[in-house]
């Protein structure tokens, strides 16, 4: 037991820490996804990448983070297989210090092979959380993540 802490503390943190449930719920989520996008070979987040790359067109990577909510080093970091797969290319930007990200031919094709998967995950989600439910957690993450952009 943590130094200083009554247990009866520890167990407010893990029953009603908004971080740790979210964080557990993501992890329980992005396992459904990874499971459904392995026979591609790619992972949630890199299904993520790939969409918010492709919508935005070619995002420089501070643009693409901002949009994603994350950092640049976590960002180059998940960016770096997909380029090494060839899905993705960076490129130096006009001001030579922004890099350009763009989703290659390969990436494209990548995403068609992905979609069918991802339909099924979401089906198997809302199946499970009843389409109501699952509406308003989507609300209620939309409302949660603008905090962090204010």
């Amino acid at each position: 037991m943590a130094k200083g802490l009554r247990h009866a503390q520890l167990a407010e943190v893990a029953r009603e820490c908004t971080l740790l449930g979210i964080r557990q719920a993501s992890r329980a989520v992005t396992q459904i996804y990874d499971a459904a996008l392995a026979p591609i070979g790619l992972k949630g987040n890199q299904l993520s990448l790939l969409v918010a790359i492709s919508r935005m067109g070619e995002p420089t990577i501070t643009r693409l983070g901002e949009g994603l909510v994350t950092d640049r080093t976590t960002l180059t970091r998940n960016l770096a297989p997909l380029e090494r797969a060839g899905l993705v290319r960076l490129e130096v930007g006009a001001d030579r210090r922004s890099r350009i990200v763009t989703v290659t031919p390969r990436g494209s094709k990548r995403l068609a092979e992905a979609y069918p998967l991802w339909k099924r995950a979401q089906a198997r989600v809302i199946r499970a959380m009843g389409r109501s439910r699952w509406q308003g957690l989507l609300d209620h993450l939309s409302e949660v993540t603008a905090l962090a952009r204010k």
